[in-house]
């Protein structure tokens, strides 16, 4: 059986700044971010300091130290006229990590084990009125660089190797690493949610609407979803964001097709949740947030993390372009991609 949700934006040539599906998301997620500081400074600064505290952080960059591209200069001119502040490029990445009892019933597979899901690199303009999300196949084959490990020492190059290999090899460090390779662009910042986090967040919201046009039965994911209009609790639409098999040619390019509506139709229920006059509901929503958040050590609190998305409030849906890495079949190994050229080099170019 195959299975989609409808696309309600149009559909645009992928792989190109400019001609990717367009998602409203950004100016929804900096107005909870604000409402999470309201509810701070609202006489429950014990809720705000609990919050701070649940975000983990990762040093990226003293791992990586000067290794990486270089950040690009702001002319003056531009400098001037963008008081948001300079561009920005993050690494966002959904992972399927098996640590906790909560993540090992919804991910299965070995307790020790972690891979990067969903891989998603953001790039937010200097005047924060214009963005692109460009979505990198885990099944992508990548020369994987020499990453620095946790116990000391670096792990070898692999070439020809799958993507999400790089954060099963050596966390966010080697994630961001390997994109960086790869693309030339230096990421400024990295966020990471695991799946537990996702379902939380998803229940905390009261659930989540989509639609598909076809029937979905996807034993990998465990969900089963007759054509139609469905509201979805957090292990269903985590199911959904999961599934592949049965959709398309069962490569990830299908699920990430799906894991781009679904993120609008959640963010769209952000939107309408009402958050800000419903402090126990914003609480459990940014508890389930914070609770399962990774990330670098410049946005590890409650406070950086709401001046992000303080700065998006000039960012408007129509501005914000949602695409997909050019990727060709692999001449050798017709189960993988592998970069299309020159169009990927043409949009990493864009976004440096």
């Amino acid at each position: 059986m195959t299975g989609h949700i409808t696309e309600h934006d149009g559909d645009g040539d992928e792989g190109r700044r400019g001609g990717g599906r367009r998602s409203g998301g950004w100016k929804s997620a900096g107005l909870a971010l604000a409402a999470v500081l309201a509810l701070g400074g609202a006489g429950a600064g014990w809720v705000y300091w609990q919050l701070n505290d649940n975000i983990q952080s990762v040093d990226i960059n003293s791992a990586l130290g000067d290794d990486r591209p270089a950040k690009p200069t702001p002319s003056a001119a531009a400098s001037a006229s963008t008081p948001p502040g300079e561009a920005l490029n993050i690494l966002v990445l959904g992972s399927d990590s098996r640590s906790g009892a909560e993540n090992q019933a919804l991910g299965g597979g070995d307790s020790s084990g972690a891979r990067s899901d969903t891989a998603m690199v953001v790039h937010l303009d200097a005047g924060r009125t214009e963005g692109t999300v460009v979505s990198i196949p885990r099944d992508t084959l990548v020369t994987r660089p020499s990453c620095p490990l946790e116990s000391g020492g670096e792990s070898a190059e692999a070439s020809n190797v799958m993507f999400n290999s790089a954060y099963s090899v050596g966390g966010p460090v080697c994630a961001v690493k390997t994109v960086e390779s790869m693309t030339n662009v230096r990421m400024d910042h990295y966020i990471e949610i695991d799946f537990a986090g996702f379902a939380k967040l998803v229940d905390a919201l009261g659930g989540v609407t989509v639609t598909t046009e076809e029937d979905i039965d996807d034993e990998d994911s465990h969900l089963t979803l007759p054509a139609g209009t469905h509201h979805l609790d957090g292990e269903q639409a985590l199911g959904l964001a999961r599934t592949r098999h049965g959709i398309g040619d069962g490569s990830d390019l299908g699920r990430i097709g799906l894991q781009h509506q679904l993120v609008k139709a959640l963010l769209e229920q952000i939107a309408s949740a009402g958050l800000l006059s419903d402090p126990t509901r914003l609480y459990g929503v940014a508890d389930a947030v914070t609770g399962s958040l990774t990330t670098d050590t410049g946005l590890d609190s409650l406070t950086e993390l709401v001046e992000l998305g303080q700065s998006l409030r000039g960012l408007s849906p129509d501005a914000m372009e949602t695409v997909t890495m050019p990727v060709v079949t692999s001449a050798w190994d017709r189960n993988r991609v592998v970069a299309q050229e020159p169009e990927a080099e043409q949009l990493w170019e864009s976004l440096r």
